[in-house]
């Protein structure tokens, strides 16, 4: 009886543990943060990677009479993020009185539609402006001044050098920052975005009495890290003024320090009541050229001037480009420069096109198109889909695990160039290649004049085991190394999906035709094709 008593209390303490790792799992109160490993980040939500499939409505669209358009089109893009603006000057109408109503409307909606949110909080700047300050602070110019310009004219951009509008700015975030605690315990908020595109258009910095006092006089030490100094070429122990220290890139030197000394007072007082991961976007300079900064938005997270960001505001997560250059070779660029160890690779702000989506899914965490509920190709009513809403559509059942595969490096992203000639990804021992525009049996049939809108990524799970997603293009293999020069074959190509669990499900095995003449193709639809190979 004692045997069977103490066995009866054993699988009771067992029950209750599973029990309770049960309800532990299913009511994960972790809140989502960044995580690095090996210089690559990873997002996770509910303890889970995630990767953004965003869109962000228009900067107006924060109101009740637009927002069923923003749900309508965001579930026709089949996105699972919605980039949505908060108003200062809507949140604060009056110093001291806060009004959260719409806020807790689209934490609402967002989970009525099951939609996570980032909230981008348009406060002190805005395109470089102010013009979502409250209109209390719109109204006392002297309190809270604009930029001075070189010959004395004022600038429509907020100074940095403002301590008042900088309080204000803290107090209103972190009163934002603790109704999401409160508020929102399921965390539909996954990020959020401190300020907009902050800089000063029209002048490199702000040459007010109080700013020129500044930039007189000597350097603050904290900005001498050793990523900056490496970076801009500084010696360790460089003294002096900013302007004997970095000679003609001063002023932009010093603008950049105080905008992000500013923004990050601001993301510390949110931060220190609710830690979600907090990010900058970025009105990007031409990354090929190294132009000067009467030419871009200057104090902004801009290539050049990372480092100084990373030094001067430590409470901002990433910063992150916001990307509408044309030029393949630029976009490029901008990945490559934002994708660093240091710093989390996102893309909050883009055209519609989903040219650089592989490429971003590769390196990155998020992507997200801007206007979405103001472009027509994302419109509801229109009969065909979007080409992004059709990416969208098969890579968001598997956003988990292309979070977890760019972690580990498994991605390998193409575009098709301006030439249209094919290209090659080394995988271990297989070398893959990929063929745009209408092929058939490895040669071009016709010397088409059409876009390069081609696109694919090869995703390695394993030595002789791959997935192939792409657009326009054609897949093929050959082996390398100690392979080098064998016959080989498709041991089997499944064309499928991977379903809301993450499981890939085969539609069909492609072979004969489908295969021999040069390898599978996929056309205008994107396409998931599981590859295992085999020598002979």
């Amino acid at each position: 009886m004692k045997q069977i008593s103490n066995y009866k209390a054993w699988a009771f303490c067992i029950a209750m543990l599973l029990t309770t790792t049960w309800l532990s799992a299913q009511t994960d109160t972790s809140i989502p943060k960044l995580i690095q490993k090996n210089g690559r980040y990873t997002l996770l939500v509910d303890n889970k990677p995630f990767f953004v499939l965003g869109g962000q409505c228009g900067n107006s669209s924060n109101w009740a009479y637009m927002l069923p358009n923003v749900w309508n089109v965001m579930k026709e893009m089949h996105a699972n993020t919605l980039e949505i603006p908060v108003y200062w000057e809507q949140l604060e109408p009056q110093e001291g009185k806060f009004d959260f109503s719409q806020v807790q409307s689209v934490l609402n909606q967002a989970r009525q539609n099951n939609m996570r949110l980032i909230f981008l909080w348009f406060a002190t700047w805005k395109n470089g402006s102010n013009h979502y300050m409250p209109e209390w602070m719109k109204t006392d110019s002297k309190k809270y001044p604009n930029v001075v310009g070189k010959n004395g004219q004022e600038v429509d951009s907020p100074s940095p050098h403002c301590e008042e509008a900088m309080k204000a700015d803290a107090k209103a975030f972190a009163r934002f920052m603790g109704y999401l605690k409160e508020a929102d315990t399921q965390h539909t908020v996954i990020m959020v975005q401190v300020e907009n595109e902050p800089g000063t258009w029209g002048s490199v910095r702000d040459y007010s009495k109080k700013a020129q006092k500044l930039f007189e006089g000597s350097i603050p030490q904290e900005i001498l890290t050793p990523t900056v100094c490496k970076e801009l070429n500084v010696p360790k122990n460089a003294k002096g003024s900013w302007k004997e220290v970095f000679g003609e890139r001063a002023d932009e030197y010093f603008h950049a320090w105080y905008v992000a000394r500013y923004i990050n007072y601001v993301a510390k007082a949110g931060k220190e009541i609710y830690p979600l991961p907090l990010y900058i976007n970025v009105a990007l300079r031409d990354p090929l050229t190294n132009p000067t900064a009467d030419h871009y938005e200057s104090g902004g997270a801009t290539d050049n001037v990372i480092s100084i960001w990373k030094a001067a505001a430590p409470d901002i997560d990433f910063v992150a480009p916001d990307i509408y250059l044309r030029d393949d070779k630029a976009v490029l660029k901008v990945l490559e420069l934002y994708a660093r160890p240091d710093n989390a690779l996102m893309v909050p702000e883009t055209i519609g096109s989903p040219r650089f989506l592989y490429h971003t899914i590769a390196k990155g965490i998020g992507f997200s198109p801007f206007g979405v509920d103001q472009r027509r190709n994302f419109s509801p009513d229109m009969q065909r889909q979007s080409p992004l809403s059709a990416e969208y559509e098969i890579l968001k059942p598997m956003a988990h695990l292309l979070a977890e595969w760019s972690a580990e490096d498994r991605i390998h992203p193409v575009i098709e160039p301006s030439d249209h000639s094919e290209q090659y990804v080394s995988l271990g021992s297989w070398k893959a290649i990929i063929k745009f525009g209408n092929t058939r049996g490895g040669q071009t049939v016709a010397a088409e004049k059409r876009p390069a809108n081609g696109k694919a990524m090869i995703i390695q799970l394993g030595e002789n085991e791959f997935i192939g997603i792409g657009t326009n293009c054609r897949f093929t293999f050959e082996p390398i190394g100690k392979k080098q020069g064998k016959a080989w074959q498709y041991l089997k190509v499944q064309e499928g999906f991977y379903d809301e669990n993450g499981d890939f499900k085969m539609l069909r095995i492609l072979n004969g035709d489908q295969t021999d003449w040069g390898g599978p193709q996929v056309g205008d639809a994107p396409s998931i094709l599981h590859f295992t190979l085999t020598t002979r």
